[in-house]
């Protein structure tokens, strides 16, 4: 074949040999769901082969994927020559596949329906967990560097020639720790390598520094000055841009989505934080005080600035400042030396606004302000002493201080160049404004909790933080230090700062270690100090991690009742999931980011700014107050600073947006039109919510077939979309701005964007509910909550792992019932659960209350059997004279020791038991002093097995950390069957526990002789409306009898009028009920009964892990109760109110026994003369037995009175006779 029609050639015949080869070839064979509606299913496997002939050789990893991926991987060989490298194929053959629905490649495309094909391409490049992925990208590549270049000059003190440089930073790759002193070695470290070991996964950081020596500069490379923990999956992770196959060899499992740390040895996610936005103004009002604030943050200070309005007048106000200023002295301050002009910045033309400000100025007059200097020695007078009084240093005039408070710390975002304070008393003249409009019309105060006005940050923004603080640090030790070794007067050696960073380098690695396992963020600079930033990643199942990935906390107190940020706002829709947030305290404050939504990080202002110019605007610092708020001029805000002034909005908005389509503004820079306060909104900065439409122009919607057809070729990606004006981003305010269609055929000519796909307002956990839209949407919010506690698998690598807590299900299946999110979130390759035959009908009365009946026989095929794995971990110390735990030798004679190996660890696989010993470690009697080998005693410390219920060894691992120390670890494995009173949960938020397991005999049977699974009280549908459960039952029944699998995705799905036809065509009823016989008596029901197959979820809360009954056991030590809790095998507590309901029954011998002689009865000497205790029969204080008499009293009762006295508080106990004589 010639080379020119390489490029589409084998493409085309690929895919068309695909839809030929065969009698009728299903698409995506080997998966069998592609079929055509009512075809018989040819041979799969042959059709497949045809197409996986040629292209076998060039790409070994892709054998086993059928021609989805195999297609392109022909199209990439020979020399094909192809715009951008060949994505890894097979990783993303779940998102290819749902492609073909039931037609051929060769069938006509159909816009409406298959304009969905840009949500798979769309979470290949963004969505899920891409966006700390990228924040951590942009963190190490742009961040870093810039943090380094703000502070990159260390100069001496003493010797002002004397300095140090930081010219360039870089993450290299990551590596252990003892290989950090070797420059650039090829590191072979992985991260499940650093999870067995308890490890951190950390990259070293590398500096290029300056420095003067005696000869001149001198330059070094590859310093290194710390390490940083690594995110996985991020662009420089070892897993980065691996196919399925690598990843297997590294131990890693291709479906895991990354995007957390791993830190000694634990899993570490940085939450998203929600915050109210930076650098922009928000008007707000409180008991009837209306005040603008904008929270300023730049590079080194972080700040709060008002303009408020008290009794009629605007202040400014500001923490550097002891009282509020009045506006009109601070902008005449600012320069503004006119009253006309002040009067025009802060009101403009309008009469109204005028009367209402014109009382500042009088106020202005009266304080005798008429001047700037006046002006500034006024604000002089109310600024509040600098802290730290700069000594040495000359001291600045007042009318200096205030000048340099004005320009640097109130509102510090507006910089002045050049004491040009126009801008700033524009951003102040505005503000006022704000709150002038606010005081007419109290309809335009912000409302804080809008999504609009939120930013969120991730890790990347986090770490930058922590970063900048450490680095700080660190210079200003080097600073330090470097003076202390240049005042020595006769130095031996010329001065080298290598060996200071090399000191030093421990700060960074260990403060970004420590902060990260701890999740406290503690910086100085922002007096920031913020816990439970980080959390340990949930790996109860493949969902909880994944929901964990994408959960947003706000920094509200849980405590307080209020509503306001709870509420689910409209403006949610598409960016927030409106079902998955969790009950009780943190309702509402906890959300979830919904599926196709990308966090922005920062764009750079500069070239919006001169793109604003070219369009035509004029500049704002140069307009007077008339022209800037006359009739019909905007202003325009890039990032909520006034920048420039148009006169015509929209033509403005038309032409930015058509250059942002067309790629010369960076997609996730938004604009919008504010007609409330005529003004146009740029927004370039990082952490708005955004999310991809797809546009519309002149009632048409921009994607073609022609792209679809070359999207699903894989000729291109969702980027050559954004490039081609087919689809963009909008973020929350200019979605507010748009019009937006929800399917095609809603288009008038007023469109100006549509939907991708509804269902996409879901995030990846409530995904997981067929038919949402039929349900009550408490119902979906359970099930969010419950999804994440089911037990499935978590990971291909799960035998690999040891962790603290394992739940594996030992047969998964996929549902019948699926949704498109499932296949999107690759749910149905690591699901948790099993379809199980339902039938709902009363049974017994072991079903009360939402409890199931299962079927014994069920349980013994291994229907909700699960596996349970802990983890013992045990360090082998080592001490300061060099000595070190060790192992002992088995004592063969000992019944405790049978199950041990002869190296003093239990043999992988015996059964441990109540008391078995499993580990014989002795540690060293001498721990500091030398003392020769065979001097040294030793103590054993023998591990025993506590727990109640028997378990196997099922791995044990010896290894050893960073620090060099021994750790053993061993697995322990349960296997468990259901029981009474395990959870059980289907995906509607139906949860029940097992009420009994009956007899496959006893169970009724349907005419095809099927048994149930699972027997449900019909009760749990009235009152909970669960509807979707129903028709998941209708669908999956049919989707069993057709052989494939059934949709139920929100807004959408398989429809019930086909279920049922299909249901009807196979011989049962429409409405999914059978006839069922009963299995005790033989009788057939006389109703029909709903009957058929329900995906069911076991959840981790277990029997076996609750149960507790004690009869008498330990005792606290101080008080001599009985303990709590059921590790410590606690007694159960009767407590104020049980003791209230024995007073209330007047049973008072049944009291004294509950409170006193079961509990903690004790037997005292008192003395009836004095009152105080004795002892032995012997008062001390009366010094004589005579009056001292034996009395039971609870032991806590005697401890206080005890404690009292020890206080000088004497509590004396006065007898009386038990049974006195009348």
């Amino acid at each position: 074949m010639p080379p020119r029609k390489q490029k589409t050639g084998p493409v085309e015949v690929a895919e068309n040999s695909a839809a030929k080869s065969g009698p009728k070839a299903p698409k995506k064979a080997p998966v069998r769901r592609g079929k055509a509606k009512d075809q018989p299913d040819p041979e799969p496997v042959a059709a497949s082969s045809t197409v996986k002939e040629p292209s076998q050789q060039h790409v070994p990893a892709t054998a086993n994927t059928g021609p989805a991926a195999t297609t392109s991987a022909a199209s990439t060989g020979k020399q094909a020559p192809r715009k951008r490298p060949a994505h890894v194929r097979d990783e993303m053959d779940a998102l290819l596949r749902p492609f073909y629905y039931s037609k051929h490649l060769t069938d006509p495309i159909n816009t409406a329906r298959d304009k969905w094909n840009l949500l798979p391409a769309f979470l290949r490049v963004k969505g899920l967990v891409k966006q700390h992925i990228d924040s951590f990208d942009y963190f190490t590549d742009v961040a870093l560097k810039e943090i380094v270049k703000a502070n990159r000059t260390i100069t001496a003190e003493t010797q002002r020639d004397k300095f140090i440089t930081f010219t360039d930073i870089r993450v290299g790759k990551p590596n252990r720790q003892d290989e950090r002193g070797s420059g650039y070695v090829d590191s072979d470290v992985t991260p499940n390598e650093c999870r067995l070991r308890d490890m951190t996964y950390a990259a070293p950081i590398y500096v290029d520094i300056v420095y003067s020596k005696q000869a001149g500069k001198v330059s070094r490379k590859d310093i290194l000055v710390g390490r940083m923990p690594m995110m996985l999956r991020s662009a420089k992770c070892v897993l980065s841009g691996r196919s399925e196959a690598d990843m297997g060899l590294l131990n890693e499992c291709s479906v895991d989505p990354g995007g957390y740390f791993i830190v000694r040895g634990q899993e570490k996610v940085i939450l998203v934080q929600e915050q109210l936005s930076k650098n922009r103004v928000i008007v707000e009002s409180a008991k009837g005080i209306i005040q603008a604030s904008v929270t300023s943050h730049t590079a080194n200070v972080k700040t709060k600035t008002y303009v408020l309005l008290k009794k009629g007048l605007l202040y400014l106000r500001h923490n550097s400042l002891n009282e509020d200023v009045p506006v009109a002295i601070a902008l005449r301050a600012m320069g503004v030396q006119s009253d006309h002009e002040i009067l025009l910045l802060a009101a403009g033309n309008d009469a109204i606004y005028q009367d209402e400000f014109a009382p500042n100025l009088e106020q202005a007059a009266l304080e005798g302000v008429f001047t700037q200097e006046q002006a500034l020695d006024y604000v002089a007078s109310k600024l509040k002493p600098d802290r730290f009084p700069s000594f040495g240093k000359p001291q600045k005039s007042p009318k200096q201080q205030a000048l340099d408070k004005l320009a640097g710390t109130i509102i510090p975002h507006v910089e002045v160049v050049g004491m040009n304070f126009r801008p700033k008393a524009l951003y102040v003249a505005f503000m006022t404004r704000r709150v002038l409009m606010a005081m007419h019309d109290p309809k335009l105060v912000d409302d804080r909790d809008y999504v609009g006005n939120k930013r969120l940050e991730l890790a990347g923004q986090m770490l930058a933080l922590l970063f900048e603080d450490l680095f700080k640090e660190f210079t200003k030790q080097i600073k330090i230090n470097m003076d202390k070794i240049l005042k020595k007067p006769n130095p031996t050696q010329e001065f080298d700062p290598v060996t200071l960073i090399s000191q030093f380098e421990s700060r960074i690695t260990q403060g970004m270690e420590r902060a990260i396992s701890t999740g406290n963020w503690t910086l100085k600079r922002f007096r920031m100090d913020r816990a439970g930033v980080t959390h340990v990643l949930s790996r109860l199942s493949y969902i909880s991690a994944l929901g964990m990935m994408t959960r947003i906390t706000s920094q509200f107190e849980k405590t307080r009742k209020v509503s306001g940020p709870r509420a689910l706002q409209p403006s949610q829709f598409g960016m927030l999931c409106t079902a998955d947030t969790p009950e009780g305290e943190a309702c509402g404050l906890v959300k979830n980011l919904a599926l196709m939504t990308h966090i922005t990080t920062s764009d750079d202002e500069d070239p919006v700014r001169r793109m604003v110019f070219i369009l035509g605007a004029e500049d704002v610092t140069s307009a007077s107050g008339m022209e800037v708020y006359g009739t019909g001029a905007y202003i325009i805000f890039i990032n909520g600073t006034p920048v420039a002034l148009t006169r015509q909005p929209k033509q403005f908005l038309v032409t930015f947006r058509k250059f942002r389509r067309m790629g010369r503004i960076s997609e996730f820079v938004s604009i919008y039109i504010n007609h409330h306060h005529n003004g146009v909104h740029i927004a370039t900065d990082e952490g708005r919510i955004c999310r991809p439409l797809i546009v519309v122009e002149k009632g048409k919607s921009k994607v073609t077939i022609r792209f679809l057809e070359s999207l699903r070729r894989g000729t291109m990606d969702f980027d050559d979309a954004l490039s081609r004006g087919i689809v963009e981003y909008l973020d929350v305010n200019e979605e507010n701005d748009s019009n937006i269609a929800v399917y095609e055929d809603a288009i008038t000519q007023h469109t100006t964007h549509l939907e991708i796909e509804p269902f996409t307002i879901l995030g990846a956990v409530a995904g997981l509910i067929p038919y949402p839209h039929h349900n009550q949407s408490p119902r979906n919010t359970y099930q969010c909550a419950m999804g994440k506690q089911a037990i499935g698998a978590i990971a291909y690598n799960q035998f690999t792992r040891i962790d603290t807590l394992l739940y594996l299900m030992v047969y998964p299946q996929k549902p019948m019932v699926t949704t498109r999110t499932i296949e999107l979130v690759k749910y149905d390759k690591l699901p948790a659960g099993q379809n199980a035959i339902v039938a709902v009908m009363s049974y017994s009365g072991y079903d009360i209350e939402d409890a199931l009946v299962l079927n014994k026989a069920s349980c013994d095929r291994g229907f909700g059997r699960c596996q349970v794995f802990k983890k013992i971990s045990v360090p082998l110390k080592g001490y300061p004279n060099g000595a070190s735990d060790r192992m002992a030798d088995r004592d063969k004679e000992n019944q405790r020791h049978r199950k041990i190996g002869n190296d003093g660890i239990v043999e992988v696989g015996s059964q441990l038991e109540a008391g078995d010993m499993y580990m014989l470690k002795e540690t060293p009697m001498n721990q500091s002093s030398q003392v020769s080998a065979a001097a040294q005693k030793w103590a054993p410390a023998h591990m025993s097995y506590k727990m109640t219920d028997p378990s196997y060894a099922d791995k044990v691992l010896i290894t050893t950390n960073e620090g060099n120390n021994t750790i053993m670890k061993i697995q322990t494995r349960q296997t468990r069957r259901p029981e009474i009173g395990d959870k059980f949960s289907s995906r509607h938020g139906q949860k029940g526990v097992v009420g009994i397991i009956a007899e496959q005999a006893d169970m009724p049977f349907s005419d095809k002789g099927i048994t149930p699974d699972i027997i449900m009280n019909p009760h749990g549908f009235p009152s909970r409306m669960t509807v979707g459960k129903m028709l998941e039952l209708v669908s999956g029944k049919a989707g069993v009898l057709e052989g494939k699998q059934e949709y139920g995705t929100a807004f959408g799905g398989s429809k019930v009028d086909d279920m049922g036809h299909a249901l009807v065509r196979h011989g049962f009823s429409y409405s999914g009920k059978d006839f069922v016989t009963s299995g005790i008596t033989g009788e057939s029901l006389p109703a029909y009964v709903f009957f058929g197959p329900i995906y069911y979820q076991k959840l981790k809360h277990m029997v076996q892990d609750k149960m507790h009954a004690r009869a008498t056991g330990p005792r606290a030590i101080l008080t001599r109760q009985p303990t709590e809790g059921r590790s410590r095998q606690g007694g159960l507590r009767l407590g104020e109110m049980e003791r209230d309901c024995l007073i209330a029954y007047g049973a008072s011998q049944l009291l004294l026994e509950r409170l006193m002689l079961s509990s903690d009865a004790h037997e005292v000497d008192v003395c009836e003369t004095c009152g105080m205790m004795g002892y032995n029969s012997w008062c001390q204080s009366c010094q004589s037995s005579r009056g001292v008499v034996k009395m039971t009293m609870p032991y806590a009762a005697k401890l206080l009175i005890q404690e009292l006295m020890s206080m000088n508080v004497k509590a004396s106990l006065e007898l009386a006779d038990e049974f006195p004589r009348e």
